[in-house]
């Protein structure tokens, strides 16, 4: 379940893009997650599921029924509260924007938007699927989990001055909806109605109960005001920045090229526990670099503060410049504790050449990681074997128990190997020598309908030579590709890279014209209803969901539904785990590769927490020291 409103939160605020790296189309743009984190129990009082029964007033949610911050705290412990404010940053960004809405399909959005809203609660940093009240002061929930109601704060404010109302949450609710990006008619599929009860509480009804997950859901909605909106077409890009009601507001936008928020003067939540010791910054601007290896040169030139590093070549060789070794300029691995991402070279699975499963394990048997891991990585990555890349999600071995009986009345629509096989990317030495998996690549493909002739791949009954277009958008890939590309024509199979920029690459992904692409996916450790914008038959045919390789299957439909309806956390894991099975064992994507650190890189001009939230960088919890940034000018 991640929290709404374009990208991550610490990757909006970082100009972070993961998608040379992060995941995975448009969305990564435009609606991916704040994963909320594994529970921690602490000594503070919880709440458990007996307050929800009575539907009394809480502080926060959690899927799971316990919250780690009593009614009463302060702070998250992860922040430093009195940190000072003030104080310019500049970042990086790979996206040359055309657009400041960031809540629909057409145009590229700017960096940074979800800076200027609000949302009606607010995720924990160290705990699994945890919300606090940010416009919402409180929530009350039906024992059956058939309705929410959120109680608003008073004091919210417009940066207009005027009051957030229950009508400006039913109005983004239904504008999303009716007007936004389809992710949201997807992820809100289950609320039945919104209801005003008075001017600061609002009542969520649901089409089903029991589903723990539904008023989180709801709490993670970025409220919009609805005054601004009464003479302006929601549906349409726009450069006129827009109302908010966050900690920053925007002073400036040169379109394409760069993008300043600055802190809003009495924000009315920046004294909240949620909010003290974040939102430190005094100003970010976001200045666009297509290119990865752009931007380090910026950094060095001092051009721009903060940066995190993407390409293993370049954090292993290109960091000894003088800024470094005298200790200006910081280089550091910081653990990340978050679910890693799953990293993939995605198949268009709507062409008729990706159909057959024996074409899918060919694909995937000359993918050779360890090679490229050794020669052009570094040795800095881990290779990818999950769609839910953590231990306690990820299906290994064969299915027993609990999750044997889940998959069981799917037998004859499964393949065997489901229920026989552990699931295992192909493994090579790093030599380069894999030819027992040329081998079988090639009887596969012949099993599948395909010869060689004259070293190209035909089909044999329609005389279709296999010509695959690999569509990317950043050309730190391109040496990943050729290398590749290399394999696949020992298969008889022709590569062609096409390099594309960011605005054609999404459109054209969108309208399902391509072949293969890269796709990086964020899950949540709390999954729930986003799987189904990632891999449900109806998201394969709607452009703009991350539903990427177009996998329609009705066990995956199923599977997801059940892994949604949960009532435990023991079954959310059971189902999971299903899931991920059958999505391997169909092959629809090849894994790549995943690190479990921060690779980042900064002027020395920040001060931080002596705590870092265990599930993000927490990068909002970072200021501006004054004695370090006046010692560097």
């Amino acid at each position: 379940m991640p929290h709404l409103l374009g990208q991550n939160r610490i990757a909006k605020i970082t100009g972070i893009s993961q998608h040379s790296s992060h995941k995975f189309g448009r969305l990564a743009a435009r609606l991916a997650a704040v994963v909320a984190t594994v529970l921690i129990a602490v000594t503070i009082t919880v709440i458990t599921p007996g307050a929800y029964a009575q539907a009394d007033a809480v502080h926060g949610l959690s899927k799971y029924g316990e919250l780690k911050y009593a009614a009463d705290f302060e702070h998250f412990e992860y922040v430093s509260p009195d940190a000072p404010k003030g104080g310019d940053i500049v970042l990086s960004s790979s996206v040359a924007f055309d657009s400041l809405n960031p809540f629909i399909l057409k145009g590229v959005q700017a960096s940074g938007l979800s800076l200027i809203y609000d949302t009606l609660m607010v995720p924990s940093e160290d705990e699994a699927s945890a919300f606090y009240g940010l416009i919402a002061e409180s929530a009350e929930v039906d024992e059956d989990k058939r309705w929410v109601i959120f109680n608003l704060r008073k004091q919210a404010r417009w940066h207009d001055g005027k009051a957030i109302t229950a009508e400006d949450v039913a109005f983004s609710f239904d504008v999303l909806l009716e007007k936004g990006h389809p992710f949201y008619k997807s992820y809100y599929a289950d609320v039945a109605k919104v209801e005003v009860l008075e001017t600061h509480r609002i009542k969520f009804h649901f089409n089903q109960g029991n589903n723990p997950e539904l008023p989180l859901i709801v709490a993670q909605l970025t409220v919009l005001p609805k005054h601004y909106y009464e003479d302006k077409d929601f549906g349409k890009t726009t450069l006129e920045p827009p109302l908010g009601s966050g900690a920053y507001s925007i002073s400036n936008v040169d379109p394409g090229r760069s993008i300043t928020y600055e802190l809003v003067e009495n924000y009315w939540g920046a004294n909240l526990p949620v909010n003290r010791g974040r939102n430190n910054f005094g100003s970010m601007r976001y200045d666009t670099y297509r290119e990865l290896t752009i931007s380090l040169e910026a950094l060095k030139a001092g051009d721009i503060d903060f940066r995190t590093e993407y390409i293993s070549k370049d954090w292993a060789t290109a960091y000894n410049f003088p800024a470094i070794k005298d200790g200006r300029v910081i280089k550091e691995d910081i653990p990340d504790g978050n679910i890693q991402r799953t990293q993939t070279i995605t198949v268009n699975l709507r062409q008729d050449k990706f159909k057959d499963i024996r074409v899918r394990k060919a694909l995937d048997l000359v993918y050779d990681f360890e090679w490229m891991n050794k020669n052009l990585f570094y040795n800095a990555y881990q290779r990818n074997d999950s769609y839910f890349q953590i231990q306690e999600m990820n299906a290994a071995g064969v299915p027993e128990g609990d999750e044997l009986a889940l998959l069981e009345p799917y037998r004859d629509q499964l393949p065997e190997s489901v229920f026989v096989n552990t699931y295992e990317p192909p493994v090579g030495d790093g030599s380069g020598r894999i030819r027992k998996r040329f081998r079988e690549a090639i009887q596969l493909l012949k099993d599948a309908g395909w010869e060689i002739q004259d070293q190209k791949l035909t089909h044999k009954e329609t005389g279709e030579q296999m010509v695959i277009e690999f569509l990317f958008r950043q050309a730190s890939l391109e040496k990943i590709i050729l290398a590749y590309k290399k394999n696949l024509e020992r298969i008889g199979i022709e590569l062609k890279p096409r390099l594309v920029d960011t605005a054609q690459w999404i459109k054209r992904l969108e309208e399902f014209d391509f072949d293969m692409t890269t796709q990086v996916m964020v899950q949540s450790l709390a999954p729930g209803n986003e799987l189904r914008d990632m891999f449900s038959s109806k998201a394969a045919q709607t452009g703009g969901t991350r539903n990427v390789a177009g996998i329609s299957d009705p066990v995956v439909d199923e599977l997801i539904e059940k892994t949604i309806s949960a009532p435990s956390r023991k079954e959310t894991l059971i189902a999971v785990r299903a899931l991920d099975r059958v999505l391997k064992h169909n092959h629809y994507v090849i894994f790549m590769y995943f690190g479990d650190t921060h690779r980042v890189s900064y002027w020395n001009k920040f001060g931080r927490p002596d705590i870092q939230p265990k599930y993000s960088l927490g990068f909002d919890t970072w200021w501006v020291d004054p004695e370090k940034a006046k010692a560097l000018q």
